[in-house]
């Protein structure tokens, strides 16, 4: 019988919970070569490992994952779980336009990035906690609770502290100002999106997650 995901409130109270043993359905996906559909279908099933957070945003387990390969793909090469070897990426961003180009270049890449997509600060605001992404990029006009709410409401939090923040915006750096500006660990960065620089910053983050994690 097909059975949900765990909830959120039994994966996070768990002794031996750790959102460094997860990640999301994208990254999945792209770990076992398969569709996202066909992974959300196996989770559905019971076949991985999962739980949604607050958000409704599903969580694999990367051990479970594991299992599946050496059941069903022997022949693949085994998940590395080490943290220190993946970067987590929280992409908040409204405009699906805006999202599709994010998936699009992040694809290409091929980097161990496990990169997650919300459409507003509000859900980010719900799930970033037990997700604890190692870099946000965010725009900050979004409808509800805007970027710099959240940003206001992030910089409260001693659990994110050593997150990169990456604001793109089209916002005039005047308007952020007059608004309150940007955390101090923050970057702007203006759009359009300058694709070719964000591989570069994304590359360099990585290399500096294994190297000091």
């Amino acid at each position: 019988m097909p059975r949900e995901p765990q909830t959120f409130e039994k994966a996070i109270t768990a002794s031996d919970f750790s959102s460094d043993d997860y990640c999301g359905t994208t990254y999945a996906a792209k770990l076992l070569g398969l569709s996202v559909a066909t992974v959300q279908s196996l989770v559905e099933k019971g076949e991985i490992e999962a739980w949604k957070t607050l958000g409704g945003h599903r969580r694999l387990s990367l051990r479970a994952i594991n299992a599946y390969l050496q059941k069903n793909s022997p022949q693949r090469a085994q998940v590395d779980a080490d943290p220190r070897n993946r970067l987590r990426v929280l992409v908040v961003e409204d405009d699906e336009a805006t999202c599709e180009l994010y998936k699009a270049h992040f694809e290409e890449w091929d980097m161990a990035v496990d990169c997650s997509f919300m459409p507003s600060a509000l859900e980010a605001l719900m799930d970033i906690a037990s997700m604890r992404p190692d870099l946000l990029i965010t725009d900050l006009n979004m409808p509800g609770v805007d970027g710099m709410e959240m940003l206001r409401a992030l910089k409260r939090n001693q659990q994110l502290l050593a997150m990169q923040i990456l604001v793109i915006s089209g916002l005039p750096r005047e308007s952020i100002t007059e608004r309150g500006g940007l955390p101090p660990n923050s970057y702007f960065l203006e759009k359009p999106i300058n694709f070719d620089w964000l591989h570069g910053y994304v590359t360099a983050l990585l290399v500096a997650n294994r190297k000091w994690r």
